[in-house]
């Protein structure tokens, strides 16, 4: 009796449940269930997401061929033959990256060629210097400054020409694809030519390259010497770190230099104290513009621009007594705000632009493995590949390696891990002394030591031809960083393959690794890095 009372109470709570809110009667034991209607278009949409997960879940069949991809899930894994189409799904290895259950996990994007694609499609009977328009005294010095460089880059022969006819050029190429000497030579053709109109009691230079960092400095000024003094060029530099008495002894002692290496903030001091003029410039360079023209730098870019003489074009150059700058600008990523920024300094119908056709891509010859870990993992696994490739460096040839940092703090700690597993190494970071960090690149240069912890001032356009290895430690914060921390290795001149190691760790990171992960694998060009510099941006009132 008592169970067929449950049974019946049971009942009824049932059916109160299925009533509906507005009529609490209890419908009958007949009486059908309400019907909800899905509307068509929600259950087309549905469907639409049902096929596409069903779509992106279907591995992708791998023949036996190289791969593009590797992954260690065999399932993502894509053929080199094999390009994914631009709105065609693509089934990513790092696409659950944000949960903790892939620990561990790890893709690499393979080297799909040997050659950096800056001679890619040179041959060594196509073109030489000659054949660009420079003179065989400027052939001569670069033939003994440097004889290892043969051939021009695919940049170099699209820049030398114009900047020899007195354009005003805007150069956004890979990382070490040659852009320092497509620029170099040119200009100091232009110099050899002219004479030197020196009347003035404070330093003037005739040119004037500005670069973001002492390091950077001073590379370009060890490239651009040796051309200078075959030249009968005197080419010094200009740093800051130090008090205006020692700017003003140093500028003293280069009262008669033709080309100046200067960093922004030591060249802004030395104008506001009345140190130096720029009346006499023939050319102006920014290198790695798009640092230059960063919110750090920019102000001081700005007053360096307002105070030198821009030609507005070609026939300004030509009066000796009365000179005017050629303006140069090269980096490897397209610099934000360019057009605004030439509209208050030049006429923008006097820039050339010269792009790279693999700007702002993954770079083909060197492998990028990517791999993800707990932030308490990634000090045993970089012991691992720094003991490992120490092994390698007993038994091979090999080159240095690069471990980068997004703090200085991360790399004064790393440092004394390594030093406790007996691991040699060199540091080189932003909060350093100047006279700490003037020789530390250099030395590292020079081969004393295989490892070096840096931040991102090591990033930014210095040559490293004999790097074989670089560990995103801390992964980058931005795509531009990781494009300029990539192009450390696979340089125009490296004897050793590169290979690019990343530690992804935190959820921005992943995110950063899928847009690269997904522009590999359609062969695209990275995501919101492109500017429109064509045409000068809209002047605010």
């Amino acid at each position: 009796m008592a169970l067929a009372q449950r049974l019946r109470v049971l009942s009824l709570a049932t059916r109160l449940l299925l009533a509906p809110r507005r009529n609490l009667a209890v419908r009958g034991p007949d009486e059908p269930l309400p019907v909800v209607r899905i509307p068509v278009a929600l259950q087309r949409r549905q469907e639409q997401l049902q096929s596409r997960r069903r779509s992106c879940r279907t591995p992708v069949l791998v023949r036996p061929g190289p791969l593009l991809v590797s992954a260690r899930r065999p399932e993502f894994n894509q053929p080199a033959r094999l390009t994914l189409g631009r709105w065609e799904c693509a089934p990513l290895a790092s696409r659950g990256w944000r949960s903790r259950r892939a620990r561990r996990d790890h893709f690499s994007i393979e080297r799909a060629q040997r050659e950096a694609p800056a001679l890619r499609n040179l041959s060594s009977e196509e073109g030489s210097f000659a054949d660009l328009g420079l003179e065989p005294r400027v052939l001569r010095a670069l033939q003994e400054a440097a004889p290892e460089v043969v051939r021009p880059t695919t940049v170099q022969s699209s820049t030398i020409p114009p900047l020899l006819r007195g354009r005003h050029i805007l150069c956004a190429a890979e990382t070490g694809s040659g852009k320092t000497l497509s620029y170099l030579l040119p200009l100091l053709q232009r110099l050899v030519g002219r004479p030197s109109l020196d009347s003035r009691h404070i330093p003037a230079p005739r040119g004037l390259v500005l670069v973001p960092s002492r390091e950077l400095a001073e590379q370009v000024r060890a490239v651009a010497q040796p051309l200078g003094s075959s030249l009968g060029l005197q080419v010094q530099e200009l740093m800051g770190g130090r008090g205006m008495r020692r700017m003003r002894l140093q500028l003293s002692k280069q009262s008669s230099a033709d080309v100046l290496v200067a960093t922004p903030g030591a060249l802004w001091k030395a104008l506001k104290g009345r140190l130096i003029s720029l009346d006499q410039l023939s050319f102006l360079v920014l290198d790695e513009a798009d640092t230059l023209l960063d919110e750090s730098f920019l102000e001081l870019v700005d007053y360096i621009l307002e105070k030198s003489r821009i030609a507005e074009g070609p026939t300004d150059l030509e009066d000796l007594f009365n000179p005017k700058a050629q303006l140069v600008l090269v980096g490897a990523t397209f610099p934000e705000g360019v057009g605004q920024l030439l509209s208050k300094v030049a006429s923008p119908d006097s820039l050339t632009t010269i792009t790279s056709s693999k700007l702002h891509c993954i770079m083909p010859h060197v492998r990028q493995t990517f791999m993800r870990l707990k932030g308490a993992e990634k000090v045993t696994e970089l012991v691992q590949i720094l003991k490992h490739h120490d092994k390698a460096h007993r038994t091979r040839p090999s080159g240095a390696v690069l471990v980068f940092c997004n703090s200085s703090s991360t790399v004064n700690w790393l440092g004394y891990i390594l030093d406790d597993h007996k691991i040699q190494h060199l540091r080189l970071q932003g909060q350093m002394p100047a006279s700490m960090r003037a020789g530390i690149f250099r030395c590292f240069q020079k081969g004393s030591r295989d490892v070096l912890l840096c931040t991102d001032i090591a990033s930014r356009g210095l040559d490293s031809i004999h790097v074989e290895l670089i560990v995103n430690y801390d992964f980058p914060l931005t795509l531009q960083d990781y494009i300029h921390r990539a192009g450390r290795v696979g340089r125009v001149g490296s004897e050793v393959p590169g290979t690019v190691i990343s530690f992804v760790t935190h959820p921005w990171d992943v995110s950063l690794v899928q847009k690269i992960e997904l522009a590999a694998r359609r062969r695209r060009s990275l995501p919101g890095l492109a500017s429109s510099i064509r045409e000068p941006l809209p002047q605010q009132s």
